[in-house]
This record gives C-alpha cells, sequence and structure tokens, in this order.
C-alpha cells in the first residue's frame, strides 16, 4: 500500500516540506487547477507540477481530479470534444508518470456537507451533513455555501444547468457514464493509467439530482459493462459508509479481490438519526470499522494507493475545511500503524 497526501498545489498553505515528514509517505494527490474544466492541461504546467513534487521527495503518480464537463455527464453540447480533451489529458499525465486518475460523475456539486466547522465536544471542528440543513438551501437562490461544487457559477448559470438535469433520470446518467468510459478507457490501457471514480458523496440524491455511484448493485453494473482492469474505484470508506445499506468491509473484501480498487480514501463517518458527522480517523470515534478495513486490504495483498481522507481541525489550525494538515497526519499514521501490526 502506497500512503498518498492530498495537497492543493503550490497556493496550498500546507508545505511538501510538512507533508513529507508523515512517516511512510509515498507521495502527493494533486492536480492542475487553474485550467477550465474540460480543456487540456498544458505538458510545461504538468512537468512543473511533478519536477515540484519529486524536488521535495515525493512521487506525484495519482491526479485527483481531471474533472469530467457537465456536458459529458449531461451527454449533450460538446460532449465528444470534451472527452477527446479528456483523452488527452490522460495520454499527457501518463508521459510524466502518472499511473491513476480519481474523477467523479456527479452532476453539479461534488461532495455535499451542510456545515463545515461543528464542534466537537473537543473543541475541534469537522464537516458534517444534516438531512434538517439540507431542507433549508436552495440552490437556486444562487447563495449555497457548499464545498464541493464549482462556486464559480453565476446564479443564472446555476439555474439553467439545473434546468438541463431535469430531463435526466438515473438510467440516462448510467447510459452517459458508460458512453465516457467507453471512449477513455481503450486509452488508459495504452498508457497504463488506471481510471478510478469516486463514489457520490453522499450516495443519495442531492436537489432531485440523479446520483449513480452509490451502491453495490451500480458498482457491479459499472464494472461489467466496462470490463477492464483500467475501470476502477477509488474506494471512499466515508462516501460508501455515509449510507448503512453498503457494507465496507465486505464491499472492500469483493473489489480489491478483484483489482478493481486503485486508490482508497480512508476515513471515518459517525452516523446519526439525519445524517453523519466526520470524526477523527480512530476506530472508535465513527461508525466505520477502520482496522478491519484495512486488514482486509493488507489480506488481500492490495498494492494500491492510500490516502487519510477529510480530517477535523484541530490544535487551533485554520484553512481548507476538511483538509488541515494535522489531523490528517494524525490519521496516516494511524494507518500506518494498523499496517504495521499486521507486519510485524
Amino acid at each position: 500500500m502506497k500512503m498518498t497526501f492530498r495537497w492543493y498545489g503550490i497556493d496550498d498553505k500546507i508545505k511538501l516540506e510538512y507533508i513529507r515528514q508523515i512517516p511512510n509517505m509515498y507521495g502527493v494527490v494533486t492536480a492542475i487547477y487553474d485550467v477550465p474544466v474540460g480543456n487540456v492541461w498544458p505538458e510545461e504546467k504538468i512537468a512543473n507540477l511533478k519536477n515540484i513534487c519529486n524536488e521535495n521527495g515525493l512521487t506525484m503518480e495519482v491526479i485527483e481530479s481531471v474533472p469530467v464537463h457537465e456536458d459529458i455527464k449531461l451527454g449533450s453540447g460538446k460532449r465528444d470534444e470534451y472527452i477527446d480533451n479528456y483523452c488527452q489529458n490522460i495520454r499527457n499525465l501518463a508521459k510524466y508518470g502518472v499511473k491513476c486518475i480519481c474523477y467523479n460523475f456527479m452532476p453539479v456539486f461534488d461532495w455535499t456537507r451542510t456545515q463545515l466547522d461543528k464542534i466537537a465536544v473537543d473543541g475541534s471542528t469537522s464537516l458534517v451533513y444534516y438531512a434538517d440543513q439540507l431542507k433549508n438551501m436552495d440552490p437556486r437562490t444562487g447563495d449555497l455555501n457548499l464545498p464541493g461544487w464549482d462556486a464559480s457559477y453565476k446564479k443564472e448559470e446555476l439555474i439553467s444547468l439545473l434546468d438541463k438535469y431535469k430531463e435526466i433520470d438515473e438510467e440516462k446518467m448510467f447510459e452517459n457514464l458508460i458512453y465516457f468510459l467507453k471512449r477513455i478507457i481503450p486509452v488508459c490501457e495504452e498508457c497504463g493509467v488506471n481510471m478510478a471514480i469516486h463514489p457520490d458523496d453522499p450516495p443519495w440524491s442531492i436537489f432531485n439530482l440523479p446520483r449513480i455511484i452509490t451502491c453495490e448493485k451500480n458498482i457491479d453494473r459499472m464494472l461489467k459493462e466496462v470490463d477492464s482492469p483500467c475501470n476502477g474505484l477509488t474506494f471512499c470508506v466515508g462516501s460508501l459508509g455515509a449510507s448503512k445499506n453498503n457494507d465496507i468491509v465486505r464491499l472492500v473484501d469483493k473489489y480489491s479481490k478483484m483489482g478493481r480498487i486503485h486508490f482508497m480514501h480512508i476515513r471515518n463517518v459517525k452516523l446519526v438519526e439525519n445524517g453523519f458527522e466526520e470524526t477523527a480517523h480512530a476506530q472508535s470515534y465513527g461508525s466505520m470499522d477502520i482496522v478491519n478495513i484495512v486488514k482486509t486490504l493488507y489480506k488481500n495483498n492490495f498494492d494500491g494507493y492510500i490516502r487519510p481522507d477529510h480530517g477535523r481541525m484541530i490544535w487551533g489550525e485554520t484553512g481548507k475545511p476538511g483538509y488541515g494538515l494535522f489531523d490528517r497526519a494524525l490519521g496516516a499514521v494511524y494507518i500506518n500503524g494498523i499496517i504495521d501490526s499486521l507486519k510485524y
């Protein structure tokens, strides 16, 4: 298992020299953030980013993410042009040693939370999702404070986009995903790059938008319809684990045995009556069986990439919610400890 850490490029307040000091850290998971969605990433930007990582003793083998343009998800507009650009991005990234691309197929909104700074009893703050809070939010007002969505949309653009999705149900969304995968996976096979789809987060519809990578049945369909080792998963424990219907340890066992997990996001969440709360990685803090998840990966000889996922804000740290240094570093050490206990 290769330990990695999400890093948001040169504008990230967390320095690479700090990330390097986390024990057993193999590389960073990053991306190009200043190119419009759907465009081809310039090779010089990819090369520069790789060099910066390597100069700090870290690899850049995982990209999270190359965003999928909404036209591809909608199956309309300039879909084929954007898919061609996506294929070129795969080729360009492969040229510079990228082996895994994490992406998602969520419409409009990426991972969604309703509060960014819920205060826990220990004084730390974390991300939470409460259904009653979501009911009070209306994306059509254009006044949202949600992480995980493109806040660059103007109010009118967002309303227009939401209107387009009124014609897209889950079946149509799935068809558009398969169309996309059938175009890009042959390129991945040529280049030696694994595509790793991130589950919808949370794994149910929000704002009446279709979400499809939510459960075992749908994941099985996606893997079967485009049956290539390069078509796999970013298995996000906290995303799939937000639904009580998903048996996380069993699913990790199933898909890691199949060789279809390319990237693991490991975080803990506590399931509550009206949603979930993100917690410390340690097993006792949440509802996820972190120990047996890691044990299962080890048993099945998983040799892909892992990273500690969202962390709390602790010790007075400020910054991007969920992506501070301290708690994610603690998460990496906790995961390292479980792995060492299995090795020795």
